[in-house]
């Protein structure tokens, strides 16, 4: 009898785990024929957010050199090393270009073609255009996965949840602020896929309240203005009338800080050096548990911080005050943040050349502006300044703590459930968007088509509007009839709007306090919410408590999401194949 498995998410997920069955298979899969469902309305590869059918004017907010779908040596992992080209080399195009989004999907849509084709003869794989709405099952037997407007559920060995980035229905503020929309004729956008948002109701000339200023509202930066007609001629924005008039605020109050545009040279640091392998091990050996803030994020900052000053010793010497050797046994000493300081200000006479993680944050905490045409210019500033320092390698400490970011988020990873805030960060530090888009936020401004509100933006509806203001800028208030938040959705199992998750949810899968699905460590099994792992059930991505970093692997950079889709391609062959062998005993 063939075995089955049903892979639900035919996006980069997905695909990645068909790679890395077609990697492992020639070891550990000798049973009989296999059959791999794809259960997905969107086309497999692409899947639903790189899709051929969105806006041309949407770009990845990577070099297209800097994204790959294949292993290298560096990946930490039990199969074999597969290796493949990058997107630049695939496309055929300069490296440091920002690649459309509809490109990045043909490339993902070779790489779901070349993963299948190298699969054994016994391996076939079906597609079903269909949404999954539950699985269902025992333990110890067959599951079986029921498809939208299919009247028999697919049976499966194995299932295997690669969802993907998800919808989810509102939260309390989110439902209030639509209640009072519909009540007073406004228009409120919740958090969504731009690319999917229906903007036609922000109608030209009018202000429009935008809460958040990360990736999501680039993209709807670029839609409400060159997606409207409007074009960019060197740093000069020519309107074409038909744009909405954006005021944006959010958290931060600031941009991400923009891509580093520039390569690394000479040595890299080596990392992990203060919080590696065995510190993970450390934490997770507590019987006590540990906590983020206190335990793992002292860790973060010494490895960052070391990543910055190796760096800055290495290749701008002539800007610290004592030697290397010195300083490096110095700062492994330190007990504490404070005794790094004191020997940072000792060893690096240039405050501009010391790493402030907190100053990097929160840019604007404290900072107070009498007008908002003064806040204007000085963000216009902040951001120039950005751009500037991330396209200079005078600035290289800032590349070496972004390699340092990736290392850290490496072993994060592996302690599972660390709550929401670290994603965030890491996201406003290292997974910003490309220069261009900044210089185009800056003709924006400079247009009068967009306007900065502030840091802790605060919305309020009343009087039959919403209204915005800032403690940035005292005293200020902007007034809409329109409110976007700019953001994705949180992966939350409780509020997903995807059936499938919300079964699972009633029948009591463990959940983080943020409300992301907790998985095995290993190998990505679904844990229960006494800690016991289901036997054939995994789940992979965003919505798990082991997400990763960014949506595809820098090369050689040890791809965290590389290693778990190989953990859980191995442990399910493992699983077909001894159950092949007890079945013919």
């Amino acid at each position: 009898m063939r075995h089955s498995l049903v892979i639900v998410g035919a996006g980069p997920r997905g695909t990645g785990l068909i790679e890395r069955i077609a990697a492992n298979a020639d070891e550990l899969y000798g049973g009989p024929g296999l059959d791999i469902h794809l259960v997905d309305p969107h086309p497999p590869g692409p899947g639903r957010i790189w899709r051929a059918a969105q806006s041309p004017l949407l770009w990845m907010n990577s070099h297209a050199e800097d994204v790959t779908m294949f292993t290298d040596d560096t990946v930490d992992m039990a199969g074999p090393v597969r290796e493949g080209p990058t997107l630049h080399e695939w496309a055929g195009i300069d490296g440091r270009t920002f690649a459309d989004r509809q490109l990045q999907g043909g490339y993902l849509r070779w790489v779901h073609e070349q993963a299948v084709a190298a699969l054994p003869p016994s391996v076939t794989v079906h597609h079903h255009p269909h949404r999954a709405l539950r699985v269902g099952g025992p333990r110890a037997g067959r599951q079986q996965v029921w498809l939208e407007g299919r009247p028999r559920p697919l049976l499966a060995d194995l299932v295997v949840l690669a969802l993907g980035h998800l919808d989810a229905e509102p939260d309390s503020e989110q439902r209030a602020l639509a209640a009072y929309a519909d009540e007073h004729g406004l228009v409120h956008l919740p958090p969504d896929f731009t690319a999917d948002s229906d903007l036609s109701a922000l109608r030209p000339g009018e202000p429009v309240l935008v809460r958040g200023f990360g990736l999501a509202f680039v993209d709807l930066m670029v839609l409400l203005t060159e997606g409207r007609g409007g074009r960019h001629e060197g740093d000069t924005y020519v309107p074409s009338g038909r744009e909405p008039v954006l005021y944006v605020g959010s958290r931060r109050g600031v941009p991400y800080h923009a891509k580093i545009g520039y390569d690394w040279s000479g040595e890299r640091p080596p990392l992990p050096r203060f919080f590696g392998p065995a510190e993970t091990a450390e934490l997770l050996a507590r019987p006590q548990g540990f906590d983020f803030r206190r335990d793992v994020w002292p860790l973060v900052e010494k490895e960052l911080g070391f990543a910055h000053y190796h760096r800055l010793f290495a290749a701008h010497p002539e800007r610290t005050a004592i030697a290397w050797t010195d300083f490096e046994e110095k700062y492994a000493a330190a007990g504490d943040a404070a005794e790094r300081e004191t020997l940072v200000a000792s060893a690096v006479p240039d405050p501009g050349d010391r790493l402030d993680l907190a100053a990097l944050d929160r840019p604007l905490d404290g900072v107070r502006y009498r007008s908002s045409e003064e806040f204007q210019e000085e963000l216009r500033e902040y951001v120039e300044a950005d751009l500037s320092r991330r396209h200079d390698p005078g600035h290289s400490p800032d590349l070496a703590v972004f390699l340092g970011l990736l290392s850290v988020y490496g072993q994060l990873v592996r302690l599972g459930d660390i709550g929401s805030w670290w994603h965030g960060f890491f996201s406003y530090l290292a997974s910003g968007p490309p220069g261009p888009r900044l210089r185009q936020l800056l003709a924006l401004s400079r247009a009068g088509v967009l306007n900065f509100v502030g840091a802790d933006m605060a919305v309020r509806a009343e009087d039959g509007v919403f209204r915005a203001s800032s403690p940035t800028v005292p005293g200020v208030t902007v007034e809409a009839r329109a409110l976007v938040e700019a953001r994705l959705p949180e992966p939350t199992v409780r509020r997903a709007r995807d059936p499938l998750l919300r079964e699972l949810h009633q029948e009591g899968v463990a959940e983080t306090p943020d409300g992301l699905l907790r998985v095995d460590r290993l190998d990505g099994r679904i844990l229960d919410r006494n800690g016991e792992p289901h036997p054939r059930r995994f789940a992979l991505g965003p919505h798990t408590d082991g997400r990763t970093p960014g949506a595809f692997t820098r090369p050689r950079t040890g791809g965290p999401a590389f290693r778990q889709n190989d953990a859980t391609a191995r442990a399910a062959l493992v699983f077909l194949r001894d159950l092949g062998s007890s079945a013919v005993g």
